[in-house]
């Protein structure tokens, strides 16, 4: 298929910035990538189509500098950007930027991000279209008295939340009510500094729910579509370590539930790319609507293993304005398929980031193995940005056999040099509770503390 872009420019690093070049040379289309000084022998930047050194390493210098990444647009003639995730990639400013230089941003429009980002307006959005929210407030919580008061009515745990949260920044957890004022005020201080937003509500917090995602794709004429979920669970302090499609606690009527549910949120907001519309679901399968990213999300690939579907493809060609014809339901997911995160970081001294020379790496391979990494012996990896490093992707007929491939796989990979999560992982696919299929968003937190 032949796409009106002449170039897209990657502005990002790592392993979604290889896979976006994948995608990219798979539609026949140029592509160009920046990169930070820390970053000049990357596997990405080896294999890219062209690349543009933006900077000094550190991201206000690089990645997350607007001028210089629009600079390095036009230095390399790109017509559109695919901003991956992170970064800017949640930026409705580096949108505005970004197509007033007449190039095509390969994400969400403006409007859309704007209102997917206001969780306040999203909660009462989602109620509006007849979801269930996690209880708590109705709208912006602004005095201390009235977090203790709406906590009180609650009951504890709650959590303090920014109202521009995104990727765990501005969030509290507060277990008791002699700490509700100092969670709220901090809450409310980190979001002024980190997001440029100190709104900040109240949610109960709902203990050990599954967190369920259902991806959406849409494109630029309207229609929108659902795909398999997500069930993202494994966390550790609400950072995703593991997702699996589809849910062990999800059936063929609650899958179609969800997904017409995410739907009326896509619609909502007036997708036109890709979307994640995630909820949490407790015991008795109450699906609370929790947020909506308009990003390509970094679990992209467990879905695209279930259903055959090239999500970042998918981004392209919508972007380019093309007609997808995407079906009103999605078929049953083809199998089951567990990803696993990859991170440089020491799960046994508190996840504390681990950095340095990489000497050696063994990534797996065989029968429904896929991985995606930019590791390679003899890069450094940076202390400066997101310890994930590799996705360790498994697919097999039935959840058993998903396991056990990835507990196979994970015994094939090895990278010396830095601590990482791959022991954890193996423990994991050793855990009967996980096996089981019994999760919750405080499972590895409590099996950590064991």
């Amino acid at each position: 298929m032949s796409l009106p872009f002449k170039k897209v420019l990657i502005a990002n690093r790592g392993e979604v910035a290889l896979r976006i070049i994948r995608a990219c040379r798979e539609l026949g289309v140029p592509s160009a990538l920046v990169y930070s000084e820390a970053d000049r022998d990357s596997l990405p930047v080896l294999i890219a189509d062209e690349a543009v050194c933006i900077g000094p390493s550190p991201a206000p210098d690089s990645y997350t500098n607007v001028s210089r990444i629009l600079s390095a647009a036009e230095i390399t003639k790109a017509d559109a950007l695919h901003p991956g995730y992170g970064f800017l990639s949640e930026s409705p400013e580096f949108i505005e930027a970004t197509e007033s230089c007449k190039m095509t941003f390969i994400g969400p429009t403006v409007e859309t991000l704007r209102l997917a980002r206001d969780k306040v307006r999203m909660r009462q959005l989602a109620s509006g279209a007849g979801l269930l929210v996690v209880p708590g407030s109705e709208g912006e919580v602004a005095a201390a008295a009235d977090a203790a008061k709406l906590a009180g009515e609650l009951g504890y745990p709650v959590l303090v939340k920014a109202a521009a949260g995104r990727g765990g920044i501005g969030m509290r957890l507060v277990k008791r009510d002699k700490d509700i004022e100092t969670g709220f005020r901090m809450c409310q201080a980190e979001a002024k500094a980190a997001l440029g937003d100190g709104r900040v509500y109240i949610e109960k917090h709902l203990t050990n729910a599954r967190h369920v995602e259902v991806q959406l794709l849409a494109d630029r004429k309207g229609n929108v579509a659902f795909l398999p979920e997500r069930d993202c669970s494994v966390q550790f302090r609400y950072r995703k370590l593991l997702e699996e499609s589809p849910s062990p606690a999800v059936n063929a009527e609650l899958r179609s539930t969800l997904g017409h549910r995410a739907l009326a949120i896509g619609r909502a907001v007036g997708l036109t790319n890709c979307g994640t519309v995630e909820f949490l679901m407790d015991d008795k399968e109450n699906c609370f609507f929790l947020e909506i990213n308009c990003r390509l999300p970094i679990e992209h690939a467990v879905t695209e293993a279930v259903t055959g579907i090239d999500i970042v493809q998918h981004q392209l060609l919508s972007a380019a304005g093309e007609d997808l014809a995407l079906p009103a339901e999605p078929s049953e997911p083809r199998g089951n398929a567990v990803e696993c995160r990859i991170n440089a970081e020491d799960p046994d001294a508190g996840f504390e980031p681990s950095s340095g020379l990489v000497t050696d790496v063994r990534m797996p391979g065989g029968p429904g193995i896929r991985v995606d990494s930019y590791l390679a012996p003899g890069y450094v990896i940076p202390p400066l940005y997101e310890p994930l490093v590799a996705k360790v992707i498994a697919w097999a007929p039935d959840r058993p056999q998903a396991i056990a491939r990835m507990a196979r796989a994970l015994n094939e990979t090895a990278v010396t040099g830095v601590a990482t999560t791959i022991q954890l992982h193996r423990r994991l696919m050793e855990s009967g509770r996980f096996r089981r299929g019994k999760l919750g968003i405080g499972m590895l937190d409590e099996e950590l503390a064991a």
